[in-house]
Parts: C-alpha cells; structure tokens; sequence
C-alpha cells in the first residue's frame, strides 16, 4: 500500500498520531481543514491537505457526501476516521466500501452491531454477555422514558445511542429530571452524532469505567490486551487511565473473567479490528 493517499477525517491530537503513523509507513497523509480552523495544528504533520468547507461538525467532519466529493477529487485510496465523528457509521463505511475506498476500522456488519449501543446490548445479550438493566432499543418519547425509568427504579442514566465520549449523558433522580432533560440530551446527541436516539439505563453510582483492548484479525482470531480503568472523570470524560486496574488489583480470577468476556463479544460480531469494550462496575465487582 506504499504511496497510497490515506485522507484523516479528524482533527486535533488523534489527526496528528494518524498522520504520523502514515508518513513512517510511506503513506500519503491528507489532512482537512474547515472554515472555523484553517490553521488546524494536524496540518503540520500532514503530507497534504484540502478544504472541507462549514463551520460545524454536521457539516464538515459528519458530512458524507462533502467527504466523498473529496475522495473523489483528490483521488484518495483509504480513509482514517480517528475515533469519533464517522469512526462508528456502518453506512459511510459500506459507502466508501462500493466506491473502493479502504476504511481503515472494522468491517461495516461490526460497526452496526457495536457502534448503536442499543444494538450492541441486544448483541451482548445473545453472547451472554451481561448488560447494565434498562431499554435494549432506542426510547422515542418522553413519556416512555418516564415510565420505562419509573419500572427500572431511580436514578437513570438518559444516553445518547450513538457516539460516546462523555456526550450525550445525563443522570436522573425522578420523573421530573427526565422530562426536563430528555429533549436537551437529545440535542446534544444530534448535534454531537448525527442521531437524536436515546436510552434509558439504570445509573450504577459510584461506578469504576473498566476498559479492555482487544485486537482481532480478518481470520476470526480475537486477542484481548487486558484491562485499563477509568474512574477518574470528568462530566464523563476520561481525565486518567490506569493499567492495570487498581480496583481489580489482584483479582486475577475477576480479571480473567472480564478480559475473556470481551473477547466473547468481539468475536460474536465479527470484529476484525482494534477495539475496546467498555464496561462499568460496581462496587459490588459485578460488571455489565
């Protein structure tokens, strides 16, 4: 693949550590830059870049077809979506997919299955792989909202299907909280993913944000890299990461479990890529 055009689909840190990798391997990285950052630092480290013209992400780094107007244009071989923005939507990669274009992520089937997490709970579910209680599909209404969280018990956590990144989240104490907050998530959600759809979860207080990185192959061979935990947060944003994880200490049975219950679920959808699941868990050690 030497020489061939790689465009970023992303900005910031993770734009420049993909542009980086591209350029030692030979590649040609194609950085963008929109209206409101012409300046973008990624720039600097890229071989190339073009303008993809707006001033919002629904309009830049969200917008299909002025992505593949690029591709086209600047005839592009691969995209690199970072994380965030396209990373988890199967159709721009079945999109890029029919124009032979590489995505450089996992396989569009995957990231239908795991990057809606309604979808994704449904899919854990059939693994056996256990699932924090509440709603397996999206909730469109405010009223089933309110009732769905009055029969999981208070508080709930409302959560944006799509994305992730801390966006899209707000916890509830009562009915009131969750008419108040259900069309703002929703907002934020759209604004932030391109998809209004919410959940409704029971909220596990004082949670640990256990993570396990796994590697999987286009054979069907899934490895996982053990565990990192990030408790630490702020508004749901990760501020520190720890490997191992200091809550797991050396609980090399609940470590094995978790680790290879990743494993499971990567495999049950045909993961072929590098990938991490996510689990929460309470201070009881169960994990969903």
């Amino acid at each position: 693949m030497k020489g061939k055009r790689v465009l970023i689909i992303n900005r910031g840190e993770i734009a420049i550590r993909v542009a980086k990798a591209l350029n030692e391997l030979g590649l040609v990285s194609v950085g963008v830059w929109t209206d409101n950052e012409p300046q973008a630092a990624h720039l600097e480290y890229c071989r190339e870049w073009v303008h993809l013209p707006g001033d919002t992400n629904r309009d830049t780094y969200l917008n299909v077809p002025k992505i593949m107007g690029i591709i086209k244009e600047h005839r592009i071989d691969a995209v690199h979506p970072g994380y965030g923005f396209l990373s988890e939507n199967g159709e721009f990669a079945k999109t890029l997919k029919a124009a032979g274009v590489t995505f450089i992520g996992p396989n569009p089937d995957a990231i239908a299955a795991m990057g809606d997490k309604a979808i994704s709970k449904q899919w854990a579910q059939k693994a056996g792989v256990p699932v924090v209680p509440g709603s397996t599909g999206e909730v469109p209404t405010v009223e089933e909202a309110v009732k769905l969280s009055a029969s999981i018990g208070y508080p709930v956590l409302l959560k944006a299907v799509a994305g992730g990144g801390g966006k899209g989240m707000r916890p509830c104490g009562s009915d009131a909280e969750v008419r108040a907050n259900f069309e703002a998530v929703q907002r934020e959600a759209l604004s932030s993913f391109g998809n209004a759809g919410l959940l409704v979860e029971k909220y596990v207080q004082n949670p640990h944000h256990i993570e396990v990185q796994i590697l999987a192959d286009k054979k069907g061979n899934v490895y996982h890299l053990f565990e990192r935990e990030c408790s630490i947060q702020r508004r749901h944003q990760k501020i520190i990461e720890e490997a191992p994880s200091p809550f797991i200490g050396d609980d090399t049975a609940l470590r094995k479990s978790i680790c290879e219950t990743a494993v499971k679920l990567a495999a049950a959808v045909g993961y072929d890529s590098a990938g991490t699941v996510e689990f929460i868990m309470g201070d009881d050690r169960k994990y969903y």
